[in-house]
């Protein structure tokens, strides 16, 4: 049967003939041990040190953004990200349905409502022709040159695509329509750090992206998140709401605002370093590893999810397409009865009971991929300890 090839294939790609094989496992092979324990040491083990400035420098120099602002997690990166973008109580914010809950939850913890704009089939991520499509149908620009849904009478203010497992989607497309609009655009590159579109990296095509460290990424230190941004102001807003609001003094506690708790702790960030400096070698790993998955199921005439042209992936998470939900459960099952870790993409946002109220474009490609997308075992291989 092809999906018992298919899963005796992954075990000799991964040299593992038996056992448990993740989907996404990390990978300690530099300095993280020496960095930790250099905090340790150093007793600056929260939000204050070295490493904590050493991140948000390489953050900056390796996706080209002017600033980089450390932030405790992806999702809180997420969040803050949408309040500097000045979403108040009940403006609206447009995403995508195909995503992690995160990207949603963010909207409605800063107070927002999520609007669901279909995808692309070949991104899986937030399609500029269907937002576009929901705009000119759905709104107009008011006097005060607001973005206003015609169905809500609410503010659209800004828009969270989100680069699906590490594929860029055709985020400069999207960017000319939110400028056209009059609508902030802040990308989810969660996912995505080592991917590239048209030669920039994800999260620099509007006025912040946030990225994730969590356990299951490219680069991880068990949680970590950023913001990037190239707007000087929106960089020093960032680091003052994430750090409580506070007035730098020598001694007295004065805050101007209520604000967050946002800074990434230093114990965390040298970790993220150590994971940061092997950043090129991990990417260059996966792609390997995509070419081979690319080979392999062209010749077993099965769909391999790759990059656009102008795209340039971090494959975090390889997927291939089967031909409806019944195949895709049925390999789901069959993978993970064998020990071989595979996954299927996202429940739709829409059908999940905090969101299935909200309104929503034509979700067809969306829906489509819900039915088909499998991900499977995507992890660095065989690098020297």
């Amino acid at each position: 049967m092809i999906q018992e090839e298919i899963v005796a294939y992954i075990r000799s790609v991964f040299n593992k003939p038996e056992g448990f094989i993740p989907l996404h496992a990390p990978y300690f092979g530099g300095n993280e041990r020496k960095y930790v324990m250099d905090t340790l040491d150093s007793t600056f083990v929260s939000s204050v040190g070295e490493y904590v400035n050493r991140f948000e420098r390489m953050m900056a120099e390796i996706t080209g953004a002017k600033y980089a602002i450390a932030i405790v997690n992806g999702t809180a990166a997420l969040h803050l990200a949408l309040v500097l973008a000045d979403v108040r109580h009940g403006d609206e914010v447009i995403t995508q349905p195909l995503t992690f809950v995160a990207t949603a939850n963010a909207i409605s913890q800063a107070g927002g409502v999520p609007v669901f704009v279909d995808v692309d089939k070949d991104t899986m991520g937030l399609s500029p022709t269907a937002l576009r499509t929901f705009l000119e149908n759905n709104t107009y620009i008011n006097e005060e040159g607001v973005c206003i849904n015609k169905t809500s009478g609410r503010r659209i203010v800004a828009c969270l695509p989100m680069h699906t497992f590490g594929f860029p989607l055709r985020i400069d497309e999207v960017a000319e329509v939110c400028n056209a609009f009059h609508i902030k655009l802040i990308e989810d590159a969660a996912e995505s750090l080592g991917s590239y579109y048209k030669g920039a990296h994800t999260g620099t095509f509007g006025l912040m992206g946030t990225f994730s460290f969590n356990g299951n990424k490219t680069v991880t230190c068990g949680a970590g998140g950023a913001i990037i941004t190239n707007d000087e102001s929106v960089a020093h807003r960032a680091k003052h709401i994430s750090t409580t609001a506070k007035i730098p003094h020598a001694w007295e506690f004065v805050h101007d605002e209520i604000a967050y708790n946002y800074r990434l702790p230093n114990i965390t960030a040298a970790l993220a370093c150590a994971q940061l400096e092997q950043l090129n070698s991990f990417v260059e790993n996966k792609r390997e590893l995509a070419s081979l998955y690319k080979n392999y199921f062209s010749e077993k005439g099965i769909p391999f999810v790759q990059e656009i042209p102008g795209g340039k992936a971090n494959f975090w998470l390889n997927a291939i397409l089967l031909n409806n939900r019944e195949e895709r459960d049925n390999f789901l099952a069959f993978a993970n009865q064998q020990q071989v870790m595979c996954r299927p993409i996202w429940t739709l946002m829409t059908r999940l009971p905090m969101y299935e109220h909200c309104q929503k474009g034509d979700l067809m490609n969306a829906e489509w991929l819900e039915d088909r997308v499998v991900n499977i075992p995507s992890s660095v291989r065989f690098l020297p300890v």
